[in-house]
């Protein structure tokens, strides 16, 4: 039986459309009970029993048995062998990506993460001290693929941000390390690791134990089990996003070849089956192309399978009355990988307004952002593009308020505090502001 993917076919004429569209786009965020309940209790053991219930888990889980935690760390020894061994061409590959990397995110730190501050006409000093992260925690997940990428975009802006520890925790079932993995840490700048996964990995970094120390934020994706225990930990340490399935959104106006973009709805699809990959175009002949050049590119595909499920289940091809209408569905679904697959992209540019990552001309495949092109992968999904952003130097930095307040500043301000305080009924805060009022300077 031939395999073969079909997404939907839908058209923006149709009046039943924005009903079929919505059935299509529909992805439930909600995880498993079951799930919820078994993360609930991991999170528990590990935050009373520490070390010894991540030896458990990780024995349980991943089939690795070691006597201790301190067994299951990952020594900078170990990177650099790992770095030291693997093919020429992948560590120059791992040394220019992280190069890119790192000067995206250098060039992000100069705009929008230095402290600053200025002082008002009457010398009262305002501002803003931004500092980064003491220690956060890198989740890298380690089981049916390896992903050294995910390395190289959660630990690099860590680094540059000026984060003092970054620990990165990996599952390596039967004790299987993924040399590239261990390179990308080198590579990187991890500070530890440890070969541990899942919900116990999330609880031993959200809560530390005698061996793994407690952080401050963590990053990074996971399955289920990882995601709903980062969910239950938040607010305890603070986490990067819960990231739903993969997702692309291609807009095209039919001058890019058909294959290029077949392999670009591909390239999302083959993540795994709840992964969406979606086509607006206003040209009907080139969506049959399209439809094609799947057709006869699919049996090539180590991922078949899953690439057919994935297009099947979730994608859609849609035809557009233009590319204006095109940018305005592209804002409804705010995706997480959007890309303006046309003659004049940046005509089409200040019309988008809600996506994770813009990628701009035929040349630009979404997949050189995902491991070189600089700009970070980690992105936001399932819509939350509307309010969500990339993952970020600023993601490793917190800020504070500055403001010193001059004697002459302080009758000002007072008078005006003052008011309000009393307006609130709260008197002490008034009376705070007022006995600086014509005030004798301490000194």
């Amino acid at each position: 039986m031939k395999l073969v993917a079909t997404p939907i076919r839908l058209s923006t004429l149709e009046a039943t459309f924005e009903a079929d569209f919505q059935k299509r786009l529909h992805w439930s965020a909600e995880t498993d009970s079951a799930i919820e309940q078994r993360v609930a209790d991991i999170l528990a053991d590990v935050q009373r029993r520490g070390d010894e219930a991540v030896l458990a888990y990780t024995e349980r889980f991943d089939a690795l048995s070691a006597p201790s935690v301190q067994a299951l760390e990952l020594s900078q020894a170990e990177f650099k062998a790992a770095f030291d061994g693997i093919p020429v061409a992948q560590r120059e590959a791992l040394q220019a990506a992280a190069a890119r990397v790192r000067s995206y995110h250098q060039a992000q730190k100069k705009a929008c993460g230095e402290s600053w501050s200025y002082r008002d006409a009457e010398g009262s000093l305002l501002g803003q001290k931004v500092t980064p992260l003491d220690r956060v925690g890198i989740y890298v997940p380690g089981g049916k693929a390896a992903y050294p990428s995910s390395v190289l975009m959660n630990a690099i802006p860590a680094h540059v941000a000026g984060v003092g520890e970054i620990t990165m925790v990996v599952p390596t079932p039967r004790g299987e390390k993924n040399p590239l993995v261990l390179a990308a840490a080198y590579v990187a700048g991890v500070t530890r690791a440890f070969a541990v996964g899942g919900a116990q990995a999330v609880a031993a970094l959200a809560y530390g134990t005698q061996t793994i120390h407690k952080v401050d934020k963590i990053t990074g994706p996971g399955n289920a089990y990882v995601a709903a225990a980062k969910r239950r930990v938040f607010g305890t340490v603070g986490i990067d996003m819960i990231a739903g399935p993969s997702e692309i959104l291609v807009l095209a106006d039919g001058s890019t070849p058909p294959d290029w973009v077949a392999m670009d709805l591909f390239s999302q699809a083959e993540h795994d089956e709840l992964a969406q990959s979606i086509l607006l175009c206003p040209d009907a002949a080139y969506i049959d192309a399209v439809q094609a050049a799947m057709d006869r590119l699919l049996p090539d595909m180590p991922r078949a399978n899953i690439i057919a499920k994935s297009l099947s289940d979730r994608g859609a091809l849609i035809l557009t009355r233009d590319m204006e209408e095109a940018c305005a569905i592209s804002n409804q679904i705010a995706p997480e990988h959007l890309e303006v697959s046309s003659r004049e992209p940046h005509r089409w540019e200040p019309l988008l307004r809600h996506a994770g990552a813009i990628f701009l001309g035929a040349y630009t495949s979404e997949s050189l952002g995902d491991y070189c092109a600089g700009p970070n992968h980690v992105l936001p999904t399932s819509g939350t593009a509307r309010f969500s952003s990339p993952l970020g130097v600023y993601d490793f930095q917190k800020r504070s308020s500055l403001i010193e307040v001059s004697e002459q500043g302080a009758q000002t301000l007072g008078k005006i505090a003052a008011v309000l305080a009393h307006g609130e009924g709260l008197q002490a805060h008034a009376r705070a502001a007022e006995m600086r009022l014509s005030a004798p300077n301490p000194d």
